[in-house]
């Protein structure tokens, strides 16, 4: 099956980059846009094809309707387009991706259980290399198979039980601002060794993707892997040596429990 139409309320950087993702693998021009002032919906709709409408159109017609707002906005969203969403009384699935909000808060804010997908996709899908992992309740394996085909470019996607959904979202979602700061901080110090900055930013980040590919692909523990670049007497050994020195791998597990409890947070506050 296919989605007839999908909707994207909220066309902010991840609602957007979904967009672009899903008009890869679908007839954009079947796309209903919505956002606070309108201007972001129009942008995308001029950029992808389809139509700048409002929310409660989008609840009214399409069959995949994503929510792409903040968990602080997403109840008087849901409280706006909920009397459609009865009317219609099926025939939709809802695609959250409010951190921290759960399938039961998504339920509850509609007053009925519908059929709900719950997405904690990151940047990179940006550039169809996300990691988006997904839970799902009353969502038929023909609507699920829809949602995945629908979004295959915007990299992997992976099912979990909901109760890991924050999480992952501590590892991946936020995962790429912590590597951003190594990023950066990485090339400032080709930059200071003499390296003009293009070329120490493009050297940091090839190296930062191909560490990642070299990871995924052989399977072994990143100690083994460190342990290879490290030869005894050189100059990475050294360089590890003032990395344990400033506490950064202690940080980075830090970060991500920081931002697992920020998610918590988050939905009871939704």
């Amino acid at each position: 099956m296919t989605f007839e139409r999908i909707g994207f309320i909220g066309c902010g950087n991840m609602g957007g980059a979904l967009a672009r993702a899903a008009a890869k693998r679908a007839d954009a021009s079947g796309f209903m846009y919505s956002s606070a002032s309108g201007e972001k919906a129009r942008a995308l709709a001029a950029e992808l094809g389809g139509r700048a409408v409002s929310n409660v159109e989008i609840a009214e017609n399409c069959g995949l309707i994503f929510l792409g707002v903040k968990p602080k906005y997403l109840r008087g969203v849901m409280v706006e387009i909920a009397p459609a969403l009865k009317k219609r009384g099926g025939g939709f699935v809802l695609c959250s991706m409010a951190a921290g909000v759960t399938i039961d808060s998504v339920q509850q804010m509609t007053g009925e259980a519908v059929p709900v997908i719950r997405i904690m996709p990151n940047t990179p899908v940006l550039v169809g290399c996300g990691m988006t992992q997904y839970a799902l309740r009353g969502v038929t394996r023909g609507q699920e198979e829809a949602f995945l085909n629908l979004l295959a470019e915007s990299g992997e996607l992976d099912l979990l039980p909901e109760s890991l959904i924050d999480a992952a979202s501590a590892v991946s979602g936020c995962g790429p601002a912590f590597f951003f700061l190594a990023l950066e901080g990485l090339a400032d110090g080709g930059v200071a060794a003499g390296l003009p900055r293009d070329k120490a930013l493009r050297y940091a980040a090839k190296t930062l993707e191909g560490a990642g590919r070299l990871a995924l692909e052989t399977g072994a523990h990143p100690g083994a892997l460190k342990d290879g670049v490290t030869s005894p007497g050189g100059s990475t050994i050294q360089g590890v040596r003032m990395l344990e020195r400033a506490g950064v791998r202690s940080a980075f597990f830090e970060a991500a429990a920081a931002a697992y409890e920020k998610n918590l947070d988050l939905g009871k506050k939704a």
